[in-house]
């Protein structure tokens, strides 16, 4: 989701802060609230790198189960002997039923 005036003011103040319905944002740790030009700034920077990450949203949707991929990799014998063992013994303790 694109990035909001909300999320460049949590960005600029951290601590806790709420919007209300009205839009009303409150600082509920004593935060100095930041100026118009500095909440624009910001939101320009987190929409600039939201833009950039567009490749990453659409590829992510588009990949094998990360649960598909681990096991392709143990399979293929890309994991460490370390890490493999410990594979071999969950997939021992639990075999699929036939």
């Amino acid at each position: 989701m694109n990035p909001t005036e909300i999320d460049a003011i949590y960005a600029l103040v951290g601590g806790a802060i709420t919007q209300k319905v009205d839009g009303e944002i409150v600082f509920h740790d004593g935060q100095t609230p930041p100026t118009e030009e500095e909440i624009q700034a910001k939101l320009k920077e987190l929409q600039a790198d939201y833009d950039a990450q567009s490749y990453a949203r659409t590829r992510r949707p588009l990949y094998p189960d990360i649960g598909d991929q681990l096991d392709d990799l143990y399979k293929k014998g890309a994991f460490s002997d370390e890490m493999a063992a410990k594979i071999k013994k969950v997939k021992d303790d639990n075999p699929k039923p036939s």
